[in-house]
């Protein structure tokens, strides 16, 4: 509200051709709190105005008035305004208490589906850290998606079918172990894989093996088909351990199998759409005025591709959900598939397609390099998530040995260290594995948010609050910067939705924790002249931190 009102004030004093859309892009947080809240540079005006920006500032400061800004102050060709603090501390504090549980919430998703392709981890290999990103990305974005009015559908998308699979099945003929499989099967199933690659550096027979297993999958070759069916089901039973202990569910389990009936059916949609060509005994669409390489549909050898499957996947949802965005959380590397996979969608004429948008992701590096099972490295999530748990009930036995629930404290906090550490980077970096980092309780970290949301629920809960007792007043200066953060999470929420980014949630909660154990440590809150009004506050802090944390997937524990 405050940007957009400064945005009219200042709009209407520069008349033409300056919009308010032009002035609020402009509007930026001043660097320090005592250059007031909000500041608006006066550099861009400095050749049509044909002044210093210093004298334009100096100028648009003494002619800014509004009820609700107290002062204008210009600073280094800058307009610095200065909020009335009141005001919007009982504007921000009803509009909590009235929304409760919703505070933050949009509505612009009504009535509007968002279909989310995330996790897909491969059947036959185990469940890396690789694959967290996927999964608790969007997760989050998914429940970012929820609080701004949208219906999500959570699509695991299954990676059940492939080369990689006549690879595994040739594997299996040479060294498979069916009483080992049974007794750790990702385990086994992966150590014939890492073998398959091993050998075939020497062996190339093997490749072509594993080609032949492969067309016979695809021949639905009962032998094979049998296989295949073993390795997926033991896969989908170790997986769904690894969902339980993150607290991720999915709307709908589907492996790329599924539309092995579907494909044949899309090829002479894209031939009657006169895009299929011929290339060395392929079929292809050719990508040439996008500027990328044509999209491979089928192999030489008859067999299809994952761009077909993705074809089909895309064309099966719309017809499912008719959805308004289709978001692919996959890493980086498969950027250049998505493009053509859209661009193929978009030459069948095809309007939706560009409602589909891939999110992509860095990657987690292990000492500087990318983990693969098919050269056996790689870092097992189970394992990290047990060690993180075993690391909190750790640090709960040392520190308050009394607590009740250890068990269900230690999981909460050991899972919900290993997903904020991730969260909390900007999804387009690489992330460096380091167990160290992730399970550490102090600092930027998950376990500090969640304790400073455990300490608002122990003075709320020791002062007996009720909403009923909620004073919306501005109890004294120091509370300023943290009625400012309080009242930014709508529009933090908002942008981060926008921008698939649940990051600028987990900085915000990190801001938030700060601010607030800052102002407790400074100020009494019980006992105090301004007890009621304070423990509002707190009250809306702790909403903040539940909302906040729930978005990222996170627990919040009421005792640690």
């Amino acid at each position: 509200m405050e940007k957009h009102m400064l945005a009219l004030q200042l709009s209407h004093i520069l008349g033409e051709p300056y919009s308010r859309e032009w002035v609020y892009e402009q509007l930026e947080l001043p660097k320090k709190e005592s250059f007031g809240d909000l500041a608006f540079p006066c550099f861009p005006l400095a050749k049509e105005f044909k002044k210093n920006p210093k004298l334009i500032a100096d100028e648009l400061a003494e002619k800014l008035k509004h009820p609700h800004i107290t002062k204008a102050e210009s600073a280094g060709g800058y307009v610095n305004v200065f909020l009335d603090q009141s005001f919007f501390t009982e504007e921000t504090l009803k509009e909590v208490l009235a929304n409760d549980r919703d505070y933050g919430s949009h509505n612009f998703g009504a009535e509007k589906t968002v279909v989310l392709d995330m996790s897909s981890p491969n059947i036959a290999k185990p469940f890396s850290m690789g694959h967290l990103r996927s999964t608790i990305i969007g997760n989050a974005i998914s429940n970012l998606a929820e609080k701004c009015g949208f219906e999500t559908v959570k699509v695991n998308y299954i990676g059940d079918y492939g080369t990689q699979f006549g690879k595994l099945v040739a594997a299996y003929h040479r060294w498979g172990d069916d009483d080992a499989i049974q007794a750790d099967p990702l385990t086994e199933l992966t150590r014939i894989y890492v073998k398959f690659h091993e050998e075939a550096k020497t062996d190339p027979t093997l490749i072509d093996e594993g080609r032949t297993c492969f067309k016979k999958l695809e021949d639905a070759d009962p032998e094979v088909l049998e296989l295949w069916r073993w390795f997926k089901d033991v896969s989908l039973q170790e997986f769904d351990r690894i969902y339980d202990l993150l607290g991720v569910t999915f709307d709908l389990t589907r492996g790329e199998a599924y539309y092995n009936d579907k494909m044949e059916g899309v090829i002479k949609r894209i031939a009657g759409a006169g895009l299929l060509e011929e290339s060395d005994g392929a079929q292809v669409v050719r990508l040439d005025e996008q500027e990328l390489p044509p999209c491979l549909i089928r192999k030489s050898n008859g067999t299809t591709t994952y761009a077909t499957r993705d074809l089909a996947a895309a064309i099966d949802r719309y017809e499912s959900f008719h959805f308004a965005e289709s978001l692919y959380l996959v890493g980086h590397e498969q950027t250049l598939h998505f493009q053509q996979v859209k661009y193929v969608l978009d030459k069948m004429d095809l309007p939706w397609a560009n409602d589909m948008h891939h999110v992509p992701f860095g990657m987690i590096l292990k000492d500087g390099k990318k983990m693969s099972t098919r050269a056996g490295k790689t870092v097992l999530l189970e394992q990290v998530l047990q060690e993180a748990i075993d690391r909190a009930r750790e640090n709960i036995a040392d520190k308050n040995p009394d607590l009740k629930n250890q068990e269900q404290v230690a999981r909460q906090v050991g899972v919900g260290s290993v997903i904020f550490h991730d969260l909390k980077h900007d999804r387009t970096h690489d992330v460096e594995f380091s167990l160290d980092d992730m399970l550490s309780f102090e600092g930027n970290t998950g376990p500090y948010v969640q304790y400073t949301h455990v300490r608002t629920k122990s003075l709320l809960k020791k002062a007996g609050y009720e909403k009923e007792d909620a004073e919306v007043k501005l109890v004294d200066e120091k509370a300023w910067p943290l009625i400012k953060l309080v009242r930014a999470f709508p529009k933090v929420v908002k942008e981060s939705y926008e921008q698939y980014d649940p990051s600028r949630i987990a900085k915000y909660l990190l801001d938030v924790s700060r601010s607030f154990n800052h102002y407790y440590a400074h100020n009494q809150i019980l006992d105090s002249d301004q007890e009621a009004g304070r423990l509002t506050l707190i009250y809306s802090v702790n909403l903040i931190l539940q909302n906040g944390l729930e978005i990222l997937g996170i627990e919040a524990p009421d005792q640690m």
